[in-house]
């Protein structure tokens, strides 16, 4: 299986050192969080390394569902300006959050919905030309994100011609079975951390409760070959993911 590291645990260590740390570890995958320091990635930095990449669409001041025309034409040339990028750099993945309910926007619900749809069909399309698969991602139980469904998520995924990034911590935290969180055919890229249920810790795997000898067991069923990145807070949990992994993989 493809294992990759996203870049979550060792920000904001610059990403050559990043990329070395990872090499030295055998990963061959790294999943880039596109926003400061890693706004700006280049063939320099990224032909040094015998490593492949995804692409994580800037998660910080981002809402393309905002109420402001501004602020959601800016969120949705940021996420395409991601897409640029991946395809720059041969990646074929972009990973994209929903956007939010403003603060204010709660009696203008409708509006907000189709706005989130709007920018995400926007967003699928420019993805499409550009020869790179964007994949949305599911969010975990804080309220006014959009996207927490897995049933939700697919519907919009399917009506936009798009594809779904699992989080398999995010589904946890909305009381999700390991094996209701697969059942999707639009699931072509996981994000994989552990949590007790009750927040979404992005803790190491198999810290908390999630039953990930389940999940493998039923990845390996629908035969997934697409990444699986490990995204969790800190260092150390990087190594601990690592072999908590090698239980259940032995390829990689």
């Amino acid at each position: 299986m493809k294992i990759s590291v996203s870049t979550l645990a060792l920000y904001p260590k610059p990403l050559d050192e990043i990329l070395s740390c990872l090499e030295d570890k055998g990963v061959k995958y790294c999943e880039i969080i596109n926003e400061y320091p890693y706004d700006a990635i280049n063939h320099d930095t990224l032909d040094s390394y015998d490593i492949k990449i995804s692409v994580h669409a800037p998660l910080s001041d981002i809402n393309i569902a905002s109420h402001n025309d501004a602020i959601r034409r800016s969120s949705v040339s940021q996420i395409k300006n991601s897409i640029d990028i991946a395809s720059e750099m041969k990646s074929k993945v972009v990973v994209v959050h929903p956007g939010s309910m403003p603060i204010l926007g709660d009696k203008f619900q409708e509006k907000i919905l189709k706005y989130n749809l709007d920018s995400l069909r926007e967003c699928s399309e420019y993805a499409d030309d550009c020869s790179v698969r964007m994949c949305v991602e599911n969010m975990p139980d804080i309220k006014g994100l959009f996207g927490k469904d897995l049933n939700e998520l697919e519907e919009i995924v399917n009506n936009i011609n798009a594809y779904m990034t699992l989080d398999v911590g995010h589904a946890n935290n909305m009381g999700v079975s390991v094996k209701e969180m697969l059942k999707s055919k639009f699931i072509k890229h996981i994000h994989l951390s552990d949590n007790d249920g009750s927040f979404d810790n992005h803790n190491a795997l198999g810290s908390a409760n999630i039953d990930f000898e389940t999940f493998f067991k039923e990845l390996n069923s629908i035969k997934y070959d697409g990444i699986l990145v490990v995204e969790v807070k800190h260092p150390h949990e990087i190594i601990e993911s690592l072999d908590y992994l090698k239980t259940y993989i032995t390829d990689f």
